[in-house]
């Protein structure tokens, strides 16, 4: 017999969050438990109000699959169950745990992945005046890879001044749908001169029928206009990359199949997370294995993180523990 249980918690972040599209100073996660034979899965999940998602309207999409899935808890019946979303990442990261421990077999061994190795993530330096953000970028001077936050007018400055307190940090960008088309045209001949990699999401998902042939001196991803394999087509020629999420897609099931697709129609990948602890991280960290670009940096933003958590040296992530996850 399969039984599901299904939680909200609440974990406060270290020093508040800020995006283009407001700030926050806790993470509200859903967690799901899928018990069987005495033995626990679990899975993680955060609900994203930019999709519609609230904490109350995911655990009563969860609760009202219970049936579903308790009656056929196989990560392939769950994609008829539930629609991609948070919620069904949630459940999807409990069967992939239960799997793994109940098979004695690792869940990069069932998904037909070579062991995993360390990764280095980005680290997120929120948006916020060009003043505050350099001093940001100088705490954090020594971390390889800055993932900086963008808010539209006045983004060159907030770059110049990342780049100064962080000379030797490689650089991407994520502009979270604050820009326009002339700001896309007008910024990325100057963010190439300051070294930027990548910009994230320039425009409003939905706004991506600009000209094709727009030179692009930095390379584009698409965040918020990528979930699933359907949305690839309307990408192809003005992205080189999508961010790919599990809050996005579903889960790792799901996100496993997009980076397959993805990779196939020439894109490059990022794997991505919403900002969860050490438990919403794992599953992602397996689909990061061979991503160009790893931000899974929730736990390093966090005030506490779960116990057995990732071990981080700076911004390099380790497997995750067994006990964790998978």
């Amino acid at each position: 017999m399969v039984k599901l249980e299904v939680e909200s918690e609440t974990w406060p972040i270290e020093g508040g969050f800020t995006i283009s599209r407001g700030s926050r100073t806790e993470s509200r996660v859903v967690v799901v438990r899928v018990t069987e034979n005495g033995v626990t899965g679990r899975g993680e999940c955060v609900p994203y109000p930019r999709y519609g998602e609230s904490i109350e309207g995911v655990v009563a999409a969860i609760e009202a699959a219970i049936p579903a899935i308790e009656k056929s808890s196989t990560r392939p019946a769950l994609t008829l169950t539930m629609k991609a979303g948070a919620a069904r990442n949630a459940v999807d990261g409990a069967l992939w745990d239960l799997e793994a421990k109940t098979s004695g077999r690792p869940a990069h061994e069932i998904a037909g992945l070579p062991a995993p190795h360390a990764l280095t993530t980005c680290f997120t330096l929120s948006l916020g005046t060009p003043e505050s953000m350099q001093a940001k970028a100088t705490e954090a001077a020594a971390r390889p890879l800055l993932k900086v936050k963008l808010g539209g007018e006045g983004d060159l400055e907030r770059v110049r001044a990342v780049r100064a307190g962080a000379p030797a940090s490689r650089i991407i960008v994520d502009a979270n749908e604050a820009w326009s088309v002339e700001m896309l045209k007008a910024y990325p001949p100057e963010l190439a001169k300051l070294g930027v990699e990548m910009i994230e999401q320039p425009l409003p998902a939905g706004q991506d029928s600009w000209d094709a042939s727009l030179p692009r001196p930095v390379p584009l991803c698409a965040d918020e206009s990528c979930h699933g394999i359907d949305t690839l087509p309307a990408l192809k020629g003005r992205y080189d990359l999508i961010n790919v999420k599990l809050d996005k897609t579903g889960g790792l099931t799901a996100a496993l199949e997009l980076i397959r697709a993805a990779e196939a129609e020439g894109f490059k990948v990022m794997v991505g997370c919403m900002l969860g602890t050490s438990l919403g991280m794992a599953p992602a960290f397996l689909a990061g294995q061979r991503a160009a670009y790893v931000d899974l940096d929730g736990p390093l933003l966090l005030s506490r993180d779960r116990v057995p958590g990732f071990r981080f040296e700076g911004s390099l992530m380790h497997p995750p523990p067994r006990e964790l996850w998978g």
